[in-house]
């Protein structure tokens, strides 16, 4: 039960949204997201927002939600439908370029909500971007791009194999050490920490989300 939602930052490629769209049962465009997919050719299941920059003509195929609560962002609120939906998992596109204090909420908007789906990913036209849980493995090719990111501004203990540049039981910490363009030489890779939101970039060999 994946829903792919789609927001109003740097649109994606064309044809990679369709190829998520086709494995998703629920499509989302959260307010100016819904000019995106117009400009597509795509047609949302559901258009939500407070609609600051999309206005509905009345011809939209799908269901069309205003929610002017000034609390929460459009994708807070796309995120939300998503699970009453039932959706599980998420993958969310646009959420990131443009408007850096937007791509900046949009982050913790993902912390916010990442524990209520099995997974959470923002997809961009550079990377994949989701919170790892400790311990966290994965298969990757060799040479893979990944950075790594304390959300939290502090993530500690961390312990990583299958790096060219491991760390071993060390800490990640805003303004004084980052994880940045590290690269994976083998295919499986691990990660493990104590405490913090570690936030993962795989990073595409092109631009190509």
């Amino acid at each position: 039960m994946n829903a792919v939602i789609l927001c109003d930052g740097t649109p994606p490629a064309a044809d990679v949204l369709n190829r998520f769209l086709d494995n998703a049962f629920l499509f989302i465009a959260a307010d100016g997201g819904a000019l995106t997919a117009r400009s597509m050719g795509l047609h949302p299941d559901v258009i939500i927002g407070d609609f600051d920059s999309f206005i509905p003509n009345g011809d939209e195929p799908g269901e069309i939600i205003t929610d002017p609560d000034q609390e929460t962002n459009d994708l807070e609120k796309a995120l939300a439908y998503a699970i009453g939906k039932g959706a599980v998992s998420a993958t969310v596109f646009g959420a990131t370029g443009k408007r850096l204090d937007h791509t900046l909420k949009n982050l913790s908007v993902l912390k916010q909500f990442d524990h209520k789906f099995e997974s959470l990913t923002f997809r961009d036209r550079y990377a994949d971007i989701f919170l790892v849980h400790s311990p966290y493995q994965a298969e990757l090719p060799i040479h893979t791009s990944v950075s790594l990111f304390p959300l939290s501004g502090r993530v500690t203990g961390i312990t990583t194999r299958g790096f060219r540049y491991p760390l071993n039981n060390e800490d990640l910490e805003n303004g004084i050490r980052d994880g940045t363009s590290n690269e994976t030489i083998k295919n499986r890779v691990e990660i493990e920490f104590e405490k913090g939101d570690l936030l993962m970039f795989i990073n595409h060999k092109t631009e190509e989300a």
